[in-house]
């Protein structure tokens, strides 16, 4: 699917700059307009949201098309996204080698929200082997229904190892850091919307600089985006 940027005023390349200065850095809307005033470029930062909402879901569908298989050992784990003054729950799961695999906001941190999560991530990348995850219930429980379906739709030897040891989830915890960094930067988000485009952006770039996108004509990271 190729993204169509027909009737905008501006060229492809140039709104594929702004959307990654927002979702790569600690930049604010403000900030890349005035960047871009800098290089002779008039844009106002209220395009630019648009152009991050608009676009950057369409960016990680292709994404997704290019995305090298994760490995079969997940970690797992929730952490806080502040969206309009209220605390909703950011699902993220990386593999061993801390690539990411899949994320999903949720506007409650349980079973059924746990349970959507996996089904995306799974769907996605595959049925792990093991999934490491922290002390919470509802994550154990969602793994264990999942499980129940596996057996009951005889798929035995797919069962899923669930291990819960805090220590080895530390890779998930870090991997955090720049989703959080991004929350902190631009004091919450304002919408459902703004935030899952944000998010995924973040989670783009990161993938990108992982490699973790096929990449046959060895381009830059800021050129693969």
């Amino acid at each position: 699917m190729n993204i169509n940027f027909s009737g905008r005023h501006f060229p492809s390349e140039i709104i594929l700059q702004m959307i990654r200065y927002y979702v790569s850095y600690k930049l604010s809307y403000h900030d890349i307009e005035e960047l871009m005033a800098e290089r002779g470029i008039d844009v106002n930062h209220s395009t630019i949201n648009r152009w991050v909402i608009k676009y950057t879901p369409l960016l990680e569908h292709q994404a997704r098309q290019k995305k090298k298989p994760v490995a079969y050992s997940w970690r797992m784990e929730e952490t806080y996204i502040n969206v309009k003054g209220q605390w909703k729950y950011y699902y993220r799961a990386v593999d061993k080698h801390g690539n990411i695999i899949d994320f999903l906001l949720c506007d409650r941190r349980d079973e059924k929200a746990a349970h959507a999560f996996f089904n995306k991530a799974i769907n996605h990348n595959g049925l792990p082997e093991k999934v490491v995850i922290d002390k919470s219930g509802a994550n154990a429980l969602a793994l264990h229904n999942l499980n129940v379906q596996l057996w009951l739709s005889g798929r035995m030897l797919a069962l899923i190892e669930v291990l819960q040891v805090k220590y080895l989830n530390n890779l998930v915890e870090q991997s955090h850091r720049k989703v959080k960094g991004k929350m902190h930067q631009c004091l919450g988000w304002k919408s459902d919307e703004g935030a899952k485009a944000t998010l995924a952006g973040v989670e783009i770039w990161s993938m990108i600089k992982n490699g973790q996108l096929n990449n046959p004509d060895g381009l830059y990271a800021w050129d693969e985006f």
